[in-house]
């Protein structure tokens, strides 16, 4: 039977890791994996996270099963910051369950959407690659249309024909902020009009929201998202808590339905449990454990904030020290300075790629996206000097 297989392409990313671990030079940079990094390139769990994780250890008196919904007490807690503190479940309409991390949520989203009659997904390239993976996986039809402009600004124009040029059998799945892999964000403006375009339309929207917190704050970073659910009847969001919790390998994340009323929101969600009972029947517990625990605590939600706040700074200010740059060969850097998030993507060819990596250990993917978190104040000359000597 296996015979029958046909053999795969590796993981590029990986083979990215790989090759970087093998690499004996002590001056190379890794812009490829997509982690958080510290000034002195570590990914350290949280306090905040150690800390509930130490009373979860104290507390906790049973490994017994969830249900398929997860840790509802997460799902719960998520949801003033995710919708709003004013009216997190939107007079009701909202409901969620916990998912294996924002691949589930996503995963779980587009499944459902399927069996409600979705047959066709519109998305911005270039996009998270796993986006188009989950599609293909499901048997959607997946029709692309341009994210941004040469400018580096986002192409309102593209996303509006999407929306406004298809119907009941489409959804469009946008990013909610921090936007992988290029770092381009639709601006307050442009979701007010995208906002509108859902509104006039019969065109479904999904929202990813996988990196709230990292571009200019939770609120902020939420703000283009509320906007759309405040204008739709039926929307789905799928959240991940993997990094602004910094909780990877935990697989932490949540799916949201907005429905017009209790009963199809009832409905919607009995089709949802069974889905995910038959995909992975629950979610992994613990990391989700963590995020309850820290959210019902004032202080842990306090210490879990602030640390946010460190993170959100020092991508920002390695941003505005590539904008300062200015241009490195003929690549301008100015735009990196108003993106937002973990990404950017540069407009470099996969030979500049290979020789950033060969002649000067800079590893990225093959595609110009860099992680921005990857670069310090002591190896940012270093980046940018070899930029220039390459992009001519």
């Amino acid at each position: 039977m296996l015979e029958r297989l046909s053999p795969q392409a590796p993981d590029a990313l990986l083979a990215l890791i790989r090759l970087y671990a093998a690499d004996p030079r002590a001056d190379k940079i890794d812009l490829g994996v997509g982690v958080y990094r510290t000034e002195d390139g570590a990914t350290p769990v949280f306090a905040a996270v150690k800390a509930a994780e130490q009373v979860l250890v104290d507390t906790q008196d049973s490994k017994s099963y969830l249900g398929p919904e997860g840790d509802m007490g997460m799902v719960t807690a998520l949801m003033p910051y995710v919708f709003g503190a004013g009216d997190p479940s939107m007079g009701g309409r909202i409901q969620g369950m916990q998912t294996p991390g924002g691949t589930g949520a996503v995963r779980l989203a587009l499944a459902l959407a399927q069996k409600a009659g979705i047959t066709r997904v519109c998305m911005g390239v270039p996009s998270w690659p796993n986006h188009a993976q989950i599609l293909a996986d499901l048997g959607l039809e997946l029709v692309t249309f341009p994210h941004a402009r040469h400018d580096g600004t986002a192409d309102l124009d593209a996303v509006l024909d999407a929306i406004e040029q298809n119907g009941p059998d489409t959804a469009v799945l946008i990013h909610g902020c921090c936007h992988n892999p290029t770092g381009i964000d639709y601006t307050p403006e442009d979701w007010d009009v995208i906002a509108d375009a859902f509104a006039s339309s019969s065109t479904f929207p999904i929202i990813d929201t996988a990196y709230q917190g990292l571009g200019h704050g939770m609120e902020e970073d939420a703000a283009g998202m509320r906007k759309v659910l405040a204008k739709v009847p039926e929307a789905f969001v799928a959240y991940s808590c993997d990094k602004n919790f910094g909780q990877y390998r935990d697989r932490v994340g949540a799916f949201y339905i907005l429905g017009q009323d209790q009963a199809s929101l009832d409905t919607a969600f009995s089709n949802a449990n069974a889905l995910a009972r038959a995909a992975w029947s629950m979610p992994p517990d613990h990391g989700g454990a963590v995020v309850r625990i820290i959210l019902n605590d004032a202080g842990m939600t306090a210490q879990w904030l602030a640390e946010l706040d460190d993170m959100r700074a020092r991508m920002r200010g390695v941003r505005d020290a590539l904008a300062s740059a200015g241009t490195a060969g003929r690549i301008d850097l100015t735009p990196l300075g108003s993106q937002n998030g973990l990404f950017a993507t540069l407009p470099v060819t996969k030979e500049e790629v290979a020789q950033l990596r060969e002649d000067h250990a800079i590893y990225m993917a093959a595609s110009g996206r860099i992680n921005i978190a990857g670069l310090t104040n002591a190896n940012l000359p270093k980046f940018i000097a070899a930029l220039a000597a390459v992009a001519q």
